[in-house]
């Protein structure tokens, strides 16, 4: 057997997700970035009813009832934004801004937290610091010389519902809807397939579903990296004997063993928990065969016995199941196994399991998502679960795993480019001004004007605008295009140096930190994934006296923007619960808003399908027809075609990246990296830790990524390969979307991988 080459930074781990190679990660974050006396402090006030609420996932708590509600992820997420390193004005008069983009995007944020509201001087090439006042002046003074058709408005997912909602009215009386947010390159489809499944964009199970479900179905996603609190909750069920199935074409090892630091037993035995009951690697690209070919099983089983679909349930709250019927039985089993990697015997072991449970949970991320059919995708899982009646049930529902916290409040309280004209008319039936009424930019749509010289302004509320979107070597140049770009965030990072002819830095308070305003000490408030809301309230002492909170920014720049404004700006901003007052005004399910979010825990909003009422045209649940998967077979399964799917390392989160790990997947100190199953490198002459070229096939431009080292891994389903995101995004064409919600297509890009050339 011949021995494989050493690669530098390529070394085996063994350990489970969790356990102590959490605990060490967790130190290390705070001995690198935070006082050791503070870091504890804080670290014990994330997710409780009197502190803050995580920076990072959005999964939610469980009663606060252990010592600590944070994971390895948290912990890092919480020193990463309270670090005691500080990026102060002076540090720009000998670093340039053509000197930082050499930087790589670690070195940036580690750089630490900004102090000052900057401007950039291009006669030095330096941002230098200015005056509040002056900054907000100048930024609305550009903006009334703007058309507002010609300015985008981005959110990021970690702004509260009170800044989201000032950002929102802000640009509305000021005459746009174009609201690029990060949830147009995540799960946009959920916001635009669910409604159409059932009647809302939101997943309906609660963390209780989980302690009565008999079956997790768990697609397309990595809780351990991603939304690592979950896995506290996989742990619960995996002990309790709930079988979880697993559909993913790398095997993560989080969703394959997990050892729960706050568990004394395994932490001091080094043991750990199995987690996944059944793991089945479905090609890149392959979730909608898989979907189906579990589907056409059922029918089949239900035709043979009788007994395995909810008939009632179908009959009394769902629409379109004969065409659906249909299309299942015209789709092969050839053309299934041919799209979705997996044989007919695997997907027909998952419908045998799935008729036997009672009450079903399906939980689906990106690899679900971030794909062209990515819509279609999600419309297939609410199918399944209208086969056996998994809505409105104890145990049973859809759960769409939103990644960072509060990017599903964000969309609640107004953040989207497709207003419905009920909203529309409740803010000008209570604020006096009347919002436009055409639909806006999504993101995708933002990056397309700026690259084709339309738009001409961006203000971003956090975010890393230009590093997040696809095709970064058209999407960097367009920001240069810009006669104004705005940043409002903690810290640096490249999108900051992608600079416009005039370019504004406006640091703000963490989610850590104390927020006081004229009325006094402040809390905001934000949703998790199961649609629960609650406050926030940071306790540390700011980084910088300069700082300001968000809403703060975003109100100080609508009173400078718009002189005759029928909003009260500055009133607002000086008490939060006048905010919240104007959210209960206009936004559904926010009743007595100021007194719920005062009760530990807060409330839930109203989600019609747990009651079986579905907001749809026709008042029932809609079932799809899904008729591409011959096309699926044939496109993936192209000669000499890989299915390429960008991915997080474990210490980084979106696009902000801790460190060069990635210890579960065995790198250590260096993200060039592509994952390959070994019999795709023999069928094309390489060996592990050749330098090979990515080459995508799906447009006339050349987008080439070079000199990307290959490593041979075991645990990704032949077909497939998957390289970091976003060094990888230079290979995702801005046009290779979803067409119905306009995502980029992230997780399933038609490559081409050739050994470099050497030079």
């Amino acid at each position: 057997m011949a021995i494989r080459r050493e690669v530098p930074g390529i070394r085996p781990y063994d350990g489970p997700a969790g356990g102590w190679g959490a605990l060490r990660a967790t130190t290390q974050a705070i001995r690198l970035q935070m006082d050791s006396v503070k870091a504890p402090i804080t670290l014990m006030r994330t997710n409780q009813p009197d502190g803050f609420d995580c920076p990072g996932c959005a999964w939610p708590d469980k009663e606060h009832k252990s010592t600590f509600q944070f994971c390895e992820n948290g912990a890092k997420a919480v020193t990463w934004e309270a670090t005691s390193k500080r990026v102060r004005p002076e540090f720009f008069e000998s670093n340039t801004v053509s000197s930082l983009l050499q930087r790589s995007d670690f070195e940036l944020e580690d750089m630490g937290r900004l102090t000052h509201p900057l401007v950039y001087d291009r006669a030095t090439d330096t941002y230098r610091a200015v005056d509040w006042g002056v900054a907000f002046a100048r930024i609305g003074e550009v903006l009334r010389g703007l058309s507002p058709d010609q300015v985008d408005f981005y959110t990021s997912g970690r702004a509260s519902n009170e800044a989201a909602y000032l950002f929102q009215l802000f640009a509305r009386e000021y005459g746009t809807n174009n609201f690029p947010d990060c949830s147009n390159m995540c799960h946009e489809p959920t916001s635009v397939g669910l409604p159409q499944s059932i009647g809302i964009g939101k997943g309906t199970v609660s963390l209780e579903d989980f302690d009565s479900c008999e079956l997790i179905i768990a697609i397309g996603h990595n809780p351990g990296t991603n939304h690592p609190r979950m896995m506290g909750t996989l742990h619960e069920a995996a002990r309790r004997n709930v079988p979880i199935i697993v559909f993913n074409p790398l095997r993560e090892r989080a969703l394959e063993r997990f050892a729960d630091p706050q568990n004394w037993l395994e932490m001091a035995t080094y043991g750990s928990t199995r987690i996944a009951s059944t793991y089945y690697q479905v090609d890149a690209g392959g979730d909608a065969a898989a979907l189906k070919g579990i589907m056409k099983a059922l029918l089949a089983m239900d035709a043979d016995r009788g007994d395995v679909l909810d008939r009632d349930f179908i009959a009394a709250h769902t629409e379109g199941f004969n065409a659906f019927a249909a299309d299942l039985a015209a789709t092969t089993w050839e053309d299934i196994e041919k799209a979705s990697g997996l044989t007919r015997a695997d997907l027909e072991q998952v419908a045998d399991l799935y008729a036997k449970s009672n009450a079903t949970i399906v939980t689906y991320g990106m690899g679900v998502t971030q794909h062209s059919k990515g819509t279609a995708n999600v419309r297939l899982i609410a199918d399944l679960l209208f086969l056996r009646g998994n809505f409105g049930k104890p145990g049973a529902g859809i759960c769409p795993l939103r990644g960072h916290s509060n990017v599903q409040g964000n969309r609640t309280v107004g953040i989207t480019e497709k207003p419905t004209d009920s909203f529309l008319k409740q803010i000008e039936d209570v604020l006096g001004f009347k919002p436009p009424q055409t639909h806006g930019h999504d993101a995708v749509k933002t990056m397309q004007a700026m690259i084709d010289g339309t738009a001409k302004a961006l203000i971003c509320l956090g975010g890393n605008f230009a590093v997040a979107l696809p095709d970064s070597e058209q999407a960097f140049p367009a920001m240069a295009k810009l006669d104004l770009s705005v940043h409002i965030g903690t810290k640096l990072n490249r999108s900051h140096l992608l600079v416009a002819k005039e370019t504004y830095l406006l640091p703000c308070l963490g989610r850590t930190e104390l927020d006081v305003q004229a009325s006094g000490p402040q809390s905001v408030t934000v949703e998790d994934s199961m649609s629960m809301v609650h406050a926030s309230a940071g306790k540390l002492t700011p980084a910088s006296e300069e700082l300001r909170s968000e809403p703060s920014i975003v109100a100080g720049m609508a009173n400078a923007t718009l002189p005759n404004s029928k909003v009260p700006w500055l009133d607002l901003v000086a008490d939060y619960d006048k905010i919240r007052d104007l959210i209960e005004k206009t936004v559904p399910g926010f009743e007595n808003f100021n007194a719920r979010i005062r009760t530990p825990g807060g409330f839930r909003l109203p989600l019609p399908p747990t009651e079986r009422k579905w907001p749809t045209p026709t008042g029932k649940a809609m079932f799809s027809v899904y008729g591409g998967v011959k096309e699926d077979a044939d496109v993936l399964g192209g000669e000499n075609v890989l299915r390429l799917m960008t991915i997080r390392s474990h210490d980084q989160y979106n696009t902000t990246i801790y460190a060069l790990d990635d210890r579960y997947r065995g790198v250590f100190g260096r993200r060039d990296v592509l994952f390959m199953h070994e019999d795709d490198m023999a069928a094309r002459g390489l060996e592990h830790g050749d330098l090979v070229d990515i080459e995508t096939i799906v447009t006339g431009r050349q987008l080439r990524l070079k000199k990307i080292t290959a490593i041979a891994y075991a645990n990704i389903a032949r077909g497939s390969v998957a390289a970091y995101y976003p060094e990888a995004n230079v290979l995702v064409p801005i046009d290779f979307i979803d067409k119905e919600s306009g995502t980029p297509s992230y997780k399933s890009i038609p490559v081409r991988v050739l050994r470099s050339e050497v030079t």
